[in-house]
């Protein structure tokens, strides 16, 4: 299975990084990522010896080409863009803040992958040879139209028998039409074999059942409760559903953070090592950077604790570096997660 097409579907963004308190206007200067959750995700794999595709829409232009070519650079196959429309997408980020934060910016509108249309994509093109989808709850609650053209999308990858993952990640920024995500999300969800998000994320954009009571001081097990009942949920409501993922992260310090995950598969929940670790320079694609851990350890054909663990370290790895994808190795991440265990032990 090493040899699988994995093709990853979303929007390629530019993440700008502003300097706190005007120090960027006087410097003239802002950092500037290449990142997108799916993005991440291809950009992970990449980085552990695969070749994924990546599907976006960009215009045609010098700084597409200069993406592109970056993409490629990295180990990306790029045969899947399409050219067309007139923006990049954006968004503007004060440097060390958190996508979750209220100071996060989207300037997405009338981008080139936003004015993508149903009916307009020959998907079976697309798809030939992959036999892994990647999609996030990004794209949908951008428009109807692009949730739209994402069923459309999982229906043709689930007509040819390909493994389809999809990411609760929940920007409520972004859901600004008039379908709530629970409206929208079954459709897309219903065709997936492999689930992750958070329990937050799941009641969010698929109505799962949250029965903690986080007035309370809740532990592990009651996360892991949670985690469990939430996992359940999904399953029972969608047949094609085999595993569910959960990740727990919660802030310590700005630079140190307890991160924990769990995953349900074949009937048990799996949960990771307990991480304390500091460090933490950038919180932005460590859900990504787990995300790409899953696909990876399934793979790989690994056990569920040993992709758990794998998926939970690899996430705690990329809160270490400064951009929106990780660069560590497969190798480097496997060594984390020894680290973890043994310190666990």
């Amino acid at each position: 299975m090493s040899s699988s097409k994995i093709l990853s579907f979303g929007e390629l963004l530019l993440r700008l990084s502003p300097s706190s308190n005007g120090a960027w206007i006087r410097d003239q200067s802002i950092a500037t990522y290449v990142g997108g959750s799916e993005l991440n995700v291809a950009a992970a794999l990449a980085s552990w010896g695969l070749h994924p595709r990546f599907f976006t829409v960009l215009p045609d232009h010098v700084l597409s080409h200069d993406l592109l070519s970056f993409l490629a650079e990295k180990g990306i196959d790029t045969s899947a863009a399409q050219i067309s429309g007139n923006r990049i997408g954006l968004y503007f980020l004060p440097s060390g803040a958190d996508l979750k934060s209220a100071m996060v910016i989207y300037d997405r509108a009338n981008s080139s992958f936003s004015e993508l249309q149903p009916g307009t994509v020959d998907w079976n093109c697309i798809l030939e040879d992959v036999s892994w989808l990647h999609l996030s709850a990004i794209t949908p609650g951008l428009s109807k139209r692009l949730a739209n053209v994402c069923v459309e999308l999982v229906q043709a990858a689930a007509a040819r028998n390909i493994t389809i993952s999809l990411d609760l990640n929940y920007r409520g920024k972004l859901w600004k039409y008039d379908e709530s995500p629970q409206e929208v999300m079954p459709d897309i969800a219903r065709h997936c074999d492999l689930i992750m998000g958070n329990i937050w994320a799941a009641n969010q954009l698929l109505g799962t059942p949250l029965e903690i009571d986080e007035s309370l001081v809740l532990d592990k097990n009651d996360f892991a409760e949670q985690a469990l009942l939430t996992s359940k949920a999904i399953i029972e409501r969608f047949a094609k559903v085999r595993h569910v993922a959960n990740t727990f992260r919660f802030d310590i310090a700005d630079d140190a953070i307890h991160y924990y995950a769990t995953l349900y598969s074949g009937q048990n929940l799996y949960q990771s090592e307990d991480i304390y670790a500091d460090g933490v320079v950038n919180r932005i694609g460590s859900g990504d950077c787990f995300m790409a851990g899953l696909i990876y350890g399934q793979i790989q054909q690994w056990q569920p604790n040993t992709i758990v663990n794998f998926a939970a370290a690899a996430a705690v790895s990329k809160m270490r570096e400064i951009g929106d994808a990780t660069n560590k190795s497969s190798k480097s991440i496997l060594a984390e997660m020894d680290k973890y265990h043994a310190t666990s032990n």
